[in-house]
């Protein structure tokens, strides 16, 4: 159903794939900042990191799910 419905809202395969790796760049970047950053702070910016890191096996699972558009 969702699947469907982000095929027919024009989302595809390879935006999903693209979104995949900009979530990686910003996980990394995410986790590079937070060893820059001090002690007090530094638990919850290593935690947004890591919820950062859960998003692109989701988004790139949800690619291969949908359609190819040729």
């Amino acid at each position: 159903m969702v699947v469907r419905l982000l095929h027919r809202v024009g989302v595809r395969r390879t935006h999903l794939h693209l979104s995949s790796l900009g979530a990686i760049v910003l996980c990394v970047s995410l986790w590079v900042r937070a060893k820059t950053v001090d002690q007090e702070q530094r638990g919850n910016a290593e935690r947004r990191a890591l919820f950062v890191g859960l998003w692109p096996p989701t988004m790139w699972l949800i690619g291969e799910s949908l359609p190819d558009s040729e």
